[in-house]
């Protein structure tokens, strides 16, 4: 027997682990952006939103595949903690350095999945020293674009949404529903 042959011989229960493991992984990818899809048309958030949301998942749920196939082909945790433990440090302080950053894609996510306001509504920001009334034009990762009466286009960061004070002000010839 070959020294190939031999690998794959003694490693065949860890190559079928291997496929059945990748074959769920991308069974859950396409059921959960799925999931995501209907509940973005249903709740009639942008498909900009929910695409990006999408994409958060398909990250973490590549994170947890990482692991998993660490696992199945017997990594060394050991080893791998200290890796993974001086990546993390690494990355620690890069997105200390960067809060806003991070802080605004947490907004970004609690304001798709509470719409306390939606793509085309005009509002009021309560800011003492920048007030500001305008109209959503998108919702993004990072920030909101807002354009005002004059026609200006103001681009304002999600954390600073979720921050303020907020009014969502009802157009004069539109009758509005309120919901719970």
């Amino acid at each position: 027997m070959q020294n190939n042959d031999f690998f794959y011989y003694t490693h065949f229960d860890r190559f079928i682990i291997t496929l059945v493991t990748l074959a769920v992984f991308l069974l859950l990818r396409f059921i959960i952006n799925k999931i995501t899809k209907k509940y973005a048309e249903k709740a009639h958030l942008s498909e900009h939103r929910a695409h990006l949301v999408s994409k958060y998942i398909d990250i973490f749920m590549f994170i947890l595949l990482t692991v998993i196939m660490f696992a199945i082909w017997g990594v060394n945790t050991k080893d791998l903690f200290v890796v993974m433990s001086s990546v993390f440090a690494v990355i620690g302080v890069a997105l200390f350095a960067q809060w806003s950053i991070l802080s605004n894609i947490t907004s970004g996510i609690i304001l798709f999945f509470s719409f306390p306001f939606r793509i085309g509504d005009f509002i009021k920001i309560h800011d003492k020293d920048f007030p500001i009334e305008a109209q959503i034009e998108d919702i993004k990762a990072f920030h909101t674009l807002l354009r005002t009466k004059e026609g200006e286009l103001i681009t304002y960061p999600n954390n600073l949404l979720l921050q303020k004070g907020i009014t969502v002000v009802a157009e004069e010839n539109e009758q509005k529903e309120f919901y719970d």
